[in-house]
């Protein structure tokens, strides 16, 4: 019996090894796992223009809001219209995000733009008045010479009497 059981350990025992070695040597199956490493968060790039202390391009973390948009470029100047902004918004690559309100007070006299003197980025600011339409102001002004009334602006392309109402409380022609 002794023998019989040492016969039946021994095959066993030899049944193992040769599965232990089968499996050493045969290739492995299916497709390898490749690990990746885990994504970074982006960066995004927007410009921030208008009533704001340095207009221009920054870069945010992916999942900033507008309002991290305005702290990055100095805050809000006096006369900036915040409440027509959305500073929970979050902002998307490419974004311009413009202030209105009134740009750089070294060029306001009695809170007015001098529309004979101010430059793209202050008329940019006007409430209504986008990129396009302040450097058709400067070009028209080029072309025509100096605004004798405010009223004038109106033969500009893109300014009608509706952006003339909106503005004219914040343009002068004069010092």
């Amino acid at each position: 019996m002794k023998t019989i059981l040492n016969i039946t350990y021994g095959v066993l025992i030899g049944l193992l090894g040769a599965g232990i070695i089968w499996l050493a040597v045969s290739p492995p199956r299916g497709e390898e796992v490749i690990l990746l490493p885990t994504a970074t968060p982006g960066m995004l790039t927007v410009y921030v223009s208008g009533a704001v202390a340095t207009p221009g391009v920054y870069s945010l973390p992916d999942g900033s809001r507008v309002e991290a948009a305005v702290t990055a470029a100095g805050g809000l100047l006096p006369g900036a219209e915040a409440n027509n902004i959305n500073l929970a918004m979050l902002v998307t690559d490419g974004e311009q995000i413009n202030v209105p309100g009134i740009v750089d007070t070294s060029h306001v006299n009695a809170g007015r733009v001098n529309i004979n003197t101010a430059t793209v980025d202050e008329l940019d600011a006007l409430p209504g008045i986008g990129p396009t339409t302040a450097q058709n102001i400067v070009d028209y002004r080029l072309q025509h010479g100096p605004f004798q009334v405010i009223q004038e602006i109106q033969n500009v392309p893109g300014i009608g009497p509706a952006t003339f109402t909106g503005i004219q409380d914040y343009i002068s022609v004069g010092p």
